[in-house]
């Protein structure tokens, strides 16, 4: 008998990461078309219980926070895949042509997250992508194309607010897709770029040998 009990486990196993993957995947969705989506929304666009939902997410803060990870997990996958070798200016243009689309999905699941999450394990979820474009502009900096006289994480923040205000426009139908991404390098590149007199200073320095 306990044999023949057993043998269901590998397929209610099978059913409930099926579950759990709809329920992540239309709470992604749900949450990234509208930060204030309940749970019963959320539930209804994954078709599946209340309490299905619950007995893998038993609060909101779980649930938003699967979907952030989920998201983040999927946007790494593009990230990653970018060259940001060479010129950081081109560099910089490359990831943000790439990325706003990402950040506009992301930034109604942070508007979530931040509802449920503490500020900590938000900024410790971001901190992958973070890393990679304060990277980048040090790199910039190094080549005398960025400037030096604000701090990078403040560089870093203002980029990202004007990501994270054209996900706003867009959805506010001031602002088209297809600009966005020329609109959005228009925009950051002259708040990253290095004064005449930095640039010049770089171009004297002697080459590292």
């Amino acid at each position: 008998m306990a044999t023949a009990d057993a043998r269901p486990r590998p397929r209610r196993r099978a059913d409930a990461e099926r579950n759990i993957a709809r329920i992540v995947s239309a709470a992604r969705q749900s949450l990234s078309a509208n930060p204030e989506t309940t749970i019963d929304d959320i539930a209804k666009a994954a078709g599946v219980g209340r309490m299905t939902l619950y007995g893998h997410f038993p609060s909101r803060a779980e649930l938003v926070e699967a979907a952030v990870v989920d998201a983040l997990r999927a946007g790494e996958q593009t990230l990653s895949a970018i060259d940001l070798t060479g010129d950081a200016r081109s560099a910089v243009t490359r990831l943000l042509t790439s990325s706003w689309s990402l950040v506009a999905e992301s930034s109604a699941l942070l508007t979530a997250a931040q509802d449920v999450l503490p500020a900590g394990r938000i900024l410790e979820l971001h901190a992958g992508p973070v890393h990679r474009f304060e990277e980048l502009l040090r790199r910039g900096q190094a080549q005398g194309v960025f400037r030096t006289d604000l701090p990078i994480t403040w560089l870093a923040s203002m980029a990202h607010r004007v990501l994270n205000g054209a996900a706003e426009e867009i959805r506010a139908g001031r602002v088209t897709t297809d600009d966005a991404a020329r609109m959005i390098v228009a925009t950051v590149q002259p708040i990253l770029a290095a004064s005449p007199a930095e640039s010049h200073r770089a171009d004297r320095a002697p080459s590292a040998s």
